[in-house]
């Protein structure tokens, strides 16, 4: 019996927190979900981490006057002076870290690559492959332009599972507003929801601790341990095979 494979499909994000990485490591296949509008003032270009003050949002100047229809892999990069710019921000807020200085070479070089590229697409591609290869993370990724979808948000995600021969599809909590169960039901793809709650704390400088910042910050306060805070490295899935039974039932009963 063919083993049954799981796909997830996200817009690129630029070095998005854990639950993202989560999700990656937990499919077969990853579509990097950029043939989508850019939205402004969303995680596509920007990312928060912790600092004495609080929060503090990490932004890439992008490309946007007079562009309001223009796709995310359409965006390019309005100067690149962003990268030394971060690399001294996140430098002056996690020196103290216990792992900072060890990944500090590795930071740096990633950094420089980033300010060599002019498109947001691949500048995100950039960081979540290298941080995926921080991580031990092996899975497949791809872009949303190498495959011919047709119109619907919905319709697109099928058409994806087809040609990656997917027969479940993992998704984030903000889909529900938009997914249409029944299409995915009648072309045999379960439907999974990702679970982000009950995650490990860990000794992150600057309390009260936030789960929902950049994974760097992860990354720099433990090291090659990092993985072992991800739910799907730690033994506990980021989603419930029970969830699946719940969307038949949600199906079935929506066509009564």
């Amino acid at each position: 019996m063919n083993k049954m494979r799981l796909l997830a499909a996200i817009q690129s994000s630029y070095i998005p927190w854990k639950g993202y990485f989560d999700i990656i490591n937990a499919v077969d296949d990853f579509v990097l979900y950029d043939t989508v509008q850019y939205t402004r003032r969303d995680w596509r270009n920007r990312n928060q981490i912790k600092t004495p003050h609080g929060l503090v949002w990490l932004t890439i100047p992008v490309e946007v006057k007079g562009k309001y229809l223009q796709k995310i892999n359409e965006t390019k990069i309005a100067n690149n002076s962003w990268a030394e710019s971060h690399l001294t921000i996140l430098t002056q807020n996690y020196l103290k870290a216990p792992y900072f200085n060890e990944l500090r070479g590795w930071l740096t070089n990633l950094y420089e690559q980033a300010a060599k590229l002019e498109m947001l697409s691949e500048i995100n591609y950039l960081f979540i492959e290298k941080i995926c290869s921080f991580l031990g993370i092996t899975t497949q990724l791809h872009w949303s332009s190498d495959f011919a979808l047709q119109d619907g948000k919905t319709e697109r995600l099928v058409d994806l599972c087809k040609q990656l021969n997917a027969t479940k599809y993992l998704s984030g909590p903000s889909a529900k507003c938009y997914m249409d169960i029944d299409i995915l039901n009648e072309s045999r793809i379960e439907l999974c929801w990702a679970n982000y709650s009950q995650y490990k704390e860990y000794n992150q400088l600057y309390p009260p601790f936030t789960h929902g910042v950049s994974i760097l910050d992860l990354l720099f306060h433990t090291g090659a341990d990092a993985s072992s805070y991800l739910k799907t490295f730690n033994g506990q899935s980021i989603y419930d095979e029970a969830v699946l039974s719940q969307n038949q039932t949600l199906a079935k009963t929506s066509k009564q």
